[in-house]
């Protein structure tokens, strides 16, 4: 289950459900759905947590849609705990986001694809702000997503909590300090888990230009499915036998090799 921080709404949805289906996808056998805080016409957390326990199935494993840090993970972790649900950690750091984020900064001619590619983008950042959104807890966990960021691109990398009032100027401030004349924004933000304010506003203070948030980029799909499998029990020697036995006996199990 992938528990969203935010509404339901015209600009959550159509992410979660691009992400929702490539998972489906990629991993026919994975039951995905997605829980918001509220909204209309879409499950909660609490819903569904409780929905599957008076049921008698079993307790769904949790996985926050969001990179780092955020202030509804104490909450999603108390409504777990009263389930009995498994809540994982956050998709971050990881450098399948650095990656992402790189993408995303391309798309905007604020870096090149690949280092692989030594031609000049005049509009090429030569320092970056990775923003995010969890306060300064947040930011200092997307320092590591940060330095894996600054590796491909080259230049220097500094996180900043949008949630945080002055922090991204600040960021942006320390870069022309150090030398920067072309900083740019990059959000460690896939979307749900920051209020596109936020976002429109820092660029707009700081005059910089601004990647997209990282929305639904295929490698955040490839990070929820392999969080959930990760986290799955190793198969006991009875449940891998049964398998064996059902392989055995199942009408062109081996013609289908």
């Amino acid at each position: 289950m992938l528990a969203i921080p935010a509404f339901a709404g015209p600009e959550t949805r159509p992410v979660v459900d691009e992400l929702l289906s490539v998972v489906r996808g990629d991993q026919p056998g994975i039951e995905a759905t997605a829980a918001y805080l509220g909204g209309e016409d879409a499950p909660t957390v609490a819903d569904l947590l409780n929905a599957a326990a008076e049921s008698g199935l079993p307790a769904p494993v949790v996985l926050p849609l969001v990179p780092g840090p955020h202030e509804f993970l104490p909450e999603l972790h108390k409504l777990a705990a009263e389930t009995g649900a498994r809540v994982l950690d956050p998709l971050g750091p990881h450098p399948l986001l650095a990656e992402a984020v790189h993408v995303r900064l391309s798309e905007a001619d604020l870096a090149r694809a690949d280092r692989a590619r030594l031609f000049a983008i005049a509009t090429a950042a030569d320092g970056v702000v990775l923003t995010t959104t969890g306060g300064e807890e947040a930011a200092a966990s997307a320092g590591i997503t940060g330095v894996l960021l600054a590796a491909r691109l080259a230049v220097p990398v500094v996180p900043a909590a949008l949630d945080v009032p002055g922090s991204i100027a600040a960021a942006v401030a320390h870069l022309k300090a150090t030398g920067c004349e072309r900083p740019a924004l990059a959000p460690l933000v896939i979307g749900p888990e920051a209020d596109p304010e936020l976002l429109a506003t820092a660029a707009e203070e700081t005059g910089c230009p601004s990647a997209a948030p990282i929305g639904a980029y295929p490698t955040v799909a490839q990070l929820i499915a392999s969080s959930y499998l990760a986290a799955l029990p190793e198969p006991t020697p009875e449940q891998l036998e049964a398998a064996a036995a059902e392989e055995r006996t199942t009408p062109g199990a081996h013609a289908a090799r």
